[in-house]
């Protein structure tokens, strides 16, 4: 089930290992659009706008917790590349304990910070009471987080997308069906779909990491390290680190732009929650497209193959604008039956917003779509910290621009829709630029 991403049709091979991945990540999408929709149909805006707040949230904690494994999947690949079957295991041992004690660090964090999450993000009183019960119970489960995206990063890694897929298909089935008993069957409303989803995330965190430990050998082979080279925790940490930091910075500029959403009201929020949701689930497949390039392009880095590389990035850059012009007409046409998922017609002030995010931000997304294979491409190439600059030029721009041109009346909220795609190009122009002047040596294996 492992796919040598150094052999074989460059585009086939490439499509074959991001296909599952793509699916995985759509899937869990799910655990929070689930909740989402629930709770914006039954429960009202008001409890919509808490739990979408709630998701910003997560998705900035989650972040740090992906950056530190993609980092590491990135470092699995290239020795996966090499055949270093020794250095692998090495390197898992060492950043799963690097990992696994920031997740401890991250988790106690979270709750010392609760009260102070309000203020942050400007939360009305009104949504305040029932953000916070979602948070209580949702960050109780920032360790199956941290599970499942570890080892789904290291499977990936060796060329295995299928399993990750097969854990969040199951969880993201049981996330659905307990949303609908505990929220609608047994009425528990905002609790009830914070309890289904970790409930859910914890079946799929536990059941990959039991996997992965008895069915790989690369983990089972040897004997667990007793010392770990400093060489190999510089590594190891050089890219996590770095990845962490441009996951947490993007996100964080999301979070920012969060808190001045929530300054224009509760109808404004829920706008925003039901519109980013259907936003996110049209770029995933991009953006994990991005993440399984990357995967490719390590993978051929460690065994040294330059012409694959270029073979792949070619394929690379016109399939992924090619699928992002055909999702954005499809969100363009179907901007107000989307929203309506999410919504009860009766709330026309919450559905014109939305419409409006994703007519702006849905024509644009061949930016985001370029902008997630520079991050995979300059992340497999030793260059994390390249991806960390593009990071900060999107979302600097981003939180800059929304709050200049919200203030300014005739613009008003629309100011922040626009303030992304803004970001998007900038950065792209940016990574595009660099890649031209420094190919040669981006590309050399010495």
């Amino acid at each position: 089930m492992n796919q040598d991403l150094t052999k074989g049709p460059v585009m086939g091979s490439m499509l074959r290992f991001a296909v599952p991945m793509i699916l995985g990540n759509l899937l869990q999408q799910c655990y929070n659009i689930a909740d989402t929709l629930i709770v914006g149909k039954y429960l009202g805006s008001k409890a919509l706008a808490a739990v979408g707040s709630s998701f910003t949230l997560m998705t900035f904690l989650t972040s740090i917790l992906l950056g530190l494994c993609m980092g590491s999947g990135t470092v699995f690949s290239i020795r996966f590349g090499r055949q270093d079957d020794k250095g692998l295991k090495e390197g898992v041992y060492a950043s799963f304990v690097l990992i696994a004690g920031l997740t401890l660090l991250l988790n106690l964090l979270a709750f010392a910070c609760l009260d102070g999450i309000r203020w942050f993000l400007r939360v009305p009183e009104e949504v305040w009471g029932g953000m916070r019960e979602y948070l209580v119970i949702i960050f109780c489960g920032i360790t199956a987080t941290f599970l499942y995206n570890y080892f789904a990063s290291f499977l990936r890694a060796i060329g295995n997308s299928v399993v990750p897929l097969v854990f969040l298909a199951v969880s993201a089935v049981l996330n659905i069906a307990l949303d609908l008993w505990f929220v609608l069957g047994l009425g528990r409303g905002i609790s009830g779909a914070a309890e289904a989803t970790i409930i859910a995330q914890y079946l799929s965190g536990i059941g990959i990491a039991v996997y992965t430990i008895l069915r790989c050998p690369q983990l089972r082979s040897n004997k667990i390290p007793c010392k770990v080279r400093w060489a190999c925790i510089k590594e190891i940490a050089g890219f996590s680190v770095l990845t962490c930091i441009q996951q947490s910075v993007m996100n964080l500029g999301i979070l920012m732009v969060q808190g001045l959403v929530n300054s224009f009201g509760p109808a404004i929020m829920a706008a925003f929650a039901a519109a980013v949701k259907i936003d996110a689930f049209a770029y995933m497949p991009v953006q994990d497209f991005g993440n399984a390039f990357s995967t490719f392009i390590a993978q051929n880095y460690g065994a040294k193959k330059e012409d694959r590389i270029r073979s792949g990035l070619k394929g690379a850059i016109l399939l992924s604008a090619a699928f992002c012009v055909i999702v954005s007409a499809v969100v363009w046409i179907f901007a107000r039956p989307l929203m309506g998922l999410f919504v009860d017609a009766a709330e026309t002030a919450v559905i014109y917003e939305g419409i409006r995010y994703l007519h702006i931000e849905g024509a644009f997304y061949c930016g985001i779509g370029c902008l997630f294979l520079l991050y995979g491409l300059y992340r497999a190439l030793g260059r994390p910290g390249m991806s960390v600059i593009l990071t900060i030029i999107s979302l600097g721009t981003r939180v800059a621009l929304a709050y200049l041109l919200s203030a300014v009346p005739a613009i008003g909220v629309a100011g922040i829709w626009w303030s992304v795609p803004i970001g998007w190009f900038l950065a792209d122009l940016a990574g595009i630029l660099y890649y031209l002047a420094h190919r040669k040596r981006l590309l050399s294996f010495t």
